[in-house]
């Protein structure tokens, strides 16, 4: 607020009047004293008179403006508190809102808590539901493989499972998802035997048997051509004849022959059919250890049938080196018979179905 200085204003300097001579002529009398000062009081009379209407006028002006100033200050006093309650209905309608939202973002807090661990629980359901039909398939798959002697109902398990999973997009399944990456490559990297020329061959073995000759057989006598003479035939050449067919029969008098097993040259004719007939059962037992997927027992079969073969079959006759060169063979091509597990998948199962 702006106010005038309170200084009085300078004193009217007094005016000569024009018919009063300032020096009294020198020819008049001079005027009496107290005239004098009865003009000069009322000189100052009139200009204390002048400066108190003065002083009065700037003093009504200095009133007037600091009306003004009060006024304008009551209004402006009156617009700030109006302001101001405005204001506080403001702060307290935005407080009562943000209370309201608060709350409301309490309440949505809690129900998206509460909805997030609804979904992780009906994602591990998810989960382990899948786990469990993923580690039902590939067992059943594992069985049937076994059965038929294919890996192809492994590798159609597996590979669904494998779809599956990827279908799924967890997280915690990639390990699950790597597993069975390296189970069904190892499958596809194994040679498996072919059962049926397995069995094909088995069979030629068993049907070889009947004809293979013991260690301690007797050769069979040859047959001598009768030895009546032939008419073109000279009576020199007829001798020849008979002394050759003189000869093998002193020879067939009296064998000699290296037997290395003392067993089998103690055999008598009756143990001879039974031996035989007892590898026969071996061969079968191993064939059909063979069609129900029990390879040790089919392997313990062969390597029995071998022994019996090497022991007390005679190894220099050319249908007993067909029976043990067959026999080698089925024996060799058993060992890829065995199917790749999948213990690495079941594994991942495990360690999935135990949530880690």
């Amino acid at each position: 607020m702006n106010t005038e200085p309170n200084a009085a204003a300078p004193l009217p300097e007094p005016v000569p009047q024009d018919n009063v001579p300032t020096e009294p002529p020198p020819s008049a009398e001079p005027a009496p004293r107290p005239q004098r000062l009865l003009q000069g009081v009322s000189v100052l009379a009139l200009v204390a008179l002048v400066s108190s209407g003065l002083l009065w006028q700037k003093l009504s002006s200095i009133q007037e403006h600091l009306a003004r100033q009060s006024a304008d200050a009551t209004a402006q006093v009156v617009e700030a508190r109006a302001f101001a309650k405005q204001a506080q209905e403001v702060a307290l309608e935005t407080a009562a809102k943000l209370a309201v939202t608060e709350a409301r973002l309490s309440e949505v807090s809690l129900q998206r808590t509460q909805l997030e661990e609804l979904m992780q629980s009906l994602s591990r359901s998810r989960d382990e539901n899948l786990v469990v039909d993923i580690e039902s398939a590939v067992r059943l798959a594992q069985q049937q493989a076994q059965l038929t002697g294919s890996a192809e109902p492994l590798l159609a398990a597996l590979k669904t499972a494998e779809l599956r999973i990827t279908r799924a997009a967890q997280p915690r399944m990639t390990p699950l998802q790597r597993a069975i990456a390296r189970d069904v490559s190892r499958i596809k990297a194994t040679a498996l035997a072919d059962t049926p020329a397995l069995l094909v061959k088995l069979d030629e073995l068993i049907q070889l048997t009947d004809d293979l000759q013991m260690a301690n057989a007797v050769a069979p006598a040859r047959a001598n051509e009768p030895l009546k003479r032939k008419p073109e035939e000279s009576v020199t050449n007829w001798w020849v004849r008979v002394g050759l067919v003189v000869r093998d029969e002193v020879r067939s008098l009296v064998r000699i022959s290296r037997i290395e097993d003392p067993d089998a040259a103690l055999l008598s004719p009756e143990q001879s059919f039974f031996l035989r007939e007892n590898l026969k059962l071996k061969l079968l037992n191993a064939r059909l250890g063979l069609l129900s997927r029990q390879i040790n027992s089919a392997r313990s079969d062969l390597a029995t049938a071998s022994v019996s073969l090497g022991r007390y079959f005679d190894t220099s006759s050319r249908k007993t080196q067909t029976a043990i060169t067959l026999l080698q063979q089925i024996q060799t091509q058993m060992k890829s018979l065995e199917l790749p597990r999948v213990d690495e998948t079941l594994a991942a199962l495990s360690t999935a179905a135990a949530g880690r």
